[in-house]
């Protein structure tokens, strides 16, 4: 499966939204990437994951760990593909941290899963909650990479596809200043 073709099943499954759009990053953008309606279809999911297998099958690590919400389904299918564990962490009082009884071992080693990655932001806080805990992170994975080349991370980067897309920081956003109307679709709450 190629570029592509991945593009032409979010497109079909309208997980390719174009607008005007608020990030969980707190960018703007023309584009957005829904891959919670991709994921929805367990079949899809699993052909679109099994590409990214390919590439981490040779990574050395038990649990995949991915940042709530847009990373779950992700996390889940991409463990139950390796049979590795998956848990996920969430924000409390704005902070990352794993909960519902998820624990991680000293040393215990760990690929971050994350469905779509603009700024790294959450990749990073999800990271962070992880070593807090003693494990170890192996490498980072992610559906989308659309982060232009911008998200940095100390560890191996392995992003199934990398689109670029705009982006605009609030004051300097074009569309605003068109007066188009801003969607808030992801998961992280910020105030217009």
């Amino acid at each position: 499966m190629d570029k592509n073709e991945i593009l032409e099943i979010y497109k079909r499954h309208n997980a390719l939204l174009k607008g005007h759009f608020l990030l969980s990053s707190g960018l703007h953008s023309d584009t957005y990437l829904q891959s919670a309606l991709v994921m929805q279809y367990p079949v899809i999911a699993e052909e679109i994951i099994k590409e990214l297998v390919k590439d981490i099958y040779h990574l050395n690590f038990v649990t995949v760990v991915s940042p709530a919400i847009g990373g779950i389904r992700f996390g889940y299918e991409l463990a139950r593909l390796l049979k590795k564990r998956a848990i996920f962490t969430e924000r409390v009082d704005g902070k990352m941290t794993l909960r519902r009884g998820f624990t991680l071992e000293k040393g215990e080693k760990v690929i971050i899963a994350e469905d779509v990655v603009t700024t790294g932001k959450s990749t990073k806080e999800c990271i962070d909650a992880v070593l807090e805990h003693g494990a170890e992170v192996v490498a980072i994975c992610s559906l989308i990479d659309r982060s232009n080349g911008n998200a940095k991370f100390d560890y191996e980067f392995y992003p199934l596809l990398r689109i670029n897309v705009e982006t605009y920081e609030p004051e300097n956003c074009p569309l605003c200043k068109q007066g188009v109307p801003i969607e808030k679709p992801g998961s992280r709450f910020l105030k217009k």
